[in-house]
């Protein structure tokens, strides 16, 4: 007697919460290992995003017999994304919340930057950093909303554009 193993599909929701909780480990570990301010492994962390989110829409795909259309394989991908973005803005908001020296870290790096560029007054830089300041939680949300939803989409588009898909033929109603 030969049985068919049925895969369960991941749900959006649990792949989000996986994908989110991956995130925020790796920022609490980039940020107490020192290395917060580390441009590369700040970029890293997008790979990885991207990485998971195109693994989870291929699982997607395969436990539901490779039978998805690409935008079916896309709407999974970005309503986990959805997910992950929600969840890493309210982190971010808590994080700078609990631990406002790295906020300062920040600002000092941003300080930094406009000290080697040319053209830019005494004056002009403490405007700039005084309402990045103000401001800071907002700003953070935002940039990480539109990073976060923006490589969401690209790594659904690759996640649906890679997965195998089979053509289902909908008059064939035998079964075997």
């Amino acid at each position: 007697m030969s049985t068919i193993e049925e895969k369960k599909p991941v749900s959006h929701f649990s792949a989000g919460l996986i994908i989110a909780a991956v995130m925020v480990i790796y920022s609490l570990a980039m940020s107490f290992a020192g290395q917060g301010q580390n441009q590369a492994l700040g970029w890293m962390a997008y790979v990885i995003f991207i990485i998971a989110l195109i693994y989870f829409v291929n699982q997607y795909g395969k436990s539901n017999n490779n039978s998805l259309s690409f935008g079916n394989l896309f709407n999974y991908g970005f309503k986990t994304t959805s997910i992950v973005t929600l969840i890493v803005i309210i982190f971010l908001v808590l994080f700078f919340s609990f631990f406002p020296e790295y906020r300062d870290k920040m600002l000092e790096t941003s300080r930094a930057a406009m000290e080697k560029q040319d053209g830019i007054s005494e004056e002009q830089k403490d405007q700039t950093l005084d309402m990045m300041s103000k401001n800071f939680i907002l700003v953070a949300g935002a940039g990480a909303l539109f990073m976060y939803l923006f490589l969401g989409a690209v790594g659904s588009l690759i996640g649906a554009a890679i997965t195998k898909k089979i053509p289902q033929n909908s008059f064939d109603q035998s079964s075997h």
